[in-house]
């Protein structure tokens, strides 16, 4: 749970605070990792905002997580940058579109930290053994699939919650990205859309289904965020998203 990108040290703060404050109301229900981005480096057009970049990204985040105590993921774009990344970070994510990357996946294995791998728009759930494999073969000592959406279309994402339960057989667990599959890539023009209005039904969805665990994108004023400002959630409708996974989930006597 985090903001989409680094927009400031203040918003890190801000959210990371939220973010603490829930690891304590629901300190017996749930785990809360912080995650957000140094490099927004998918962007819809040229000009987008893209973040503060790798060493001042880090240095926010690993002030986030000594200040709160939260364990911290954060995601790579080159090989480089797995290192500087794991020293900070708890584990590492790799972007949907470079999910097949093999001398990403290989850098990202070779640090002994977690990956969390998401699954490409572009990519059926069985295909994403090789991106396990590459892990596996590198040290890495767990490997995590999301799943955020599959293309429909030129401008709309679905999730077939088949995929949830393919994945989940070639990793050590499955995460539903419930605000990212709610994206409209390219629908608003210049930027990314989508709609946040089914974040809950998703996880009610999600939950019911049995993943190990969610992503939710959290903004204090998403439609001022300088990214995802479409399907990033406030507080108050995180909190909402969170209760209505957890009544799912408690109920469970089954796994995926």
């Amino acid at each position: 749970m985090g903001p989409c990108g680094i927009e400031s040290e203040e918003l890190v703060f801000e959210v990371a605070g939220f973010v603490d404050g829930l690891r304590d109301e629901y300190s017996d229900r749930a785990v809360f990792v912080f995650k957000s981005s140094f490099t927004k480096d998918n962007r819809t057009s040229y000009g987008s905002w893209s973040g503060p970049g790798l060493e001042e990204g880090l240095r926010i985040l690993e002030a986030a997580g000594n200040r709160y105590n939260l364990p911290l993921i954060t995601d790579i774009h080159t090989a480089s940058q797995a290192e500087p990344v794991a020293e900070v970070c708890h584990m590492i994510q790799i972007p949907a579109f470079l999910c097949r990357q093999t001398s990403l996946l290989e850098a990202a294995g070779k640090t002994g930290i977690p990956v969390n791998v998401k699954k490409g728009q572009f990519m059926a759930p069985e295909n994403m053994q090789g991106a396990v494999d590459k892990l596996r073969a590198a040290g890495c000592p767990a490997v995590f699939l999301t799943e955020r959406g599959s293309f429909f279309g030129y401008g709309d994402l679905v999730v077939d919650m088949r995929s949830l339960t393919v994945m989940n057989r070639m990793c050590d667990g499955v995460i539903m990205d419930i605000t990212h599959s709610l994206q409209k890539p390219g629908a608003a023009g210049r930027f990314t859309g989508g709609d946040r209005s089914f974040a809950v039904q998703m996880a009610r969805a999600s939950a019911a289904w049995g993943v190990r665990g969610m992503f939710l994108e959290v903004h204090p004023q998403p439609e001022k965020a300088l990214s995802d400002s479409a399907v990033m959630l406030n507080f108050k409708d995180a909190r909402t998203v969170l209760d209505a996974a957890l009544s799912h989930w408690e109920g469970l006597s089954y796994g995926l």
